[in-house]
């Protein structure tokens, strides 16, 4: 005679998988709600009476983003923020004066203290936009883009 399976066992295995798919699921909607970003996107205009801010990055303000980038060289090896450029940079922000450092950067602030990679390694960001010119509290750094909430992975 060939035993069956309690319903019970059954409805416990349906249920993890459907938590498990419901997971992929949701990871899987987060990925796709999050819009990508270029450094090329960020201002309408950038001269010497100041920036605009693009229509795009305006409208993401409080969203979640992705943004490719290079990470510049960290204050410390393990750090709750690092510094994304366009290009691969050589100079610490807090070494230079503001003459030296572009102006195109993203400022990204993770949740936790993270360790940071070799600087000029090509990153993904991922987290929530923020504009407009906010300090750091702890540093003194001024910033006009930042990413929150953020992580980051190996290009």
């Amino acid at each position: 005679m060939r035993r069956q399976r309690p319903l019970a066992n059954l409805t416990r295995r349906g249920a993890v998988f459907g938590l498990a798919a419901a997971s992929l699921f949701d990871r899987a909607a987060t990925a796709a709600d999050t819009e990508t970003i270029a450094f090329d996107g960020l201002y309408k205009s950038f001269g010497v009476l100041g920036f605009e801010f693009s229509d795009r990055v305006t409208a993401l303000r409080g969203k979640d983003v992705r943004i490719v980038g290079y990470m510049a060289p960290p204050l410390k090896p393990e750090s709750h923020f690092f510094v994304l450029t366009r290009e691969p940079l050589a100079i610490c922000p807090f070494c230079q004066s503001d003459a030296d450092w572009p102006v195109d950067i993203v400022v990204v602030f993770m949740q936790n203290e993270t360790a940071m990679v070799s600087a000029g390694r090509k990153v993904v960001v991922t987290g929530r936009l923020e504009i407009g010119s906010a300090t750091d509290a702890e540093t003194g750094f001024v910033s006009q883009i930042r990413v929150t909430h953020a992580a980051f992975a190996l290009a």
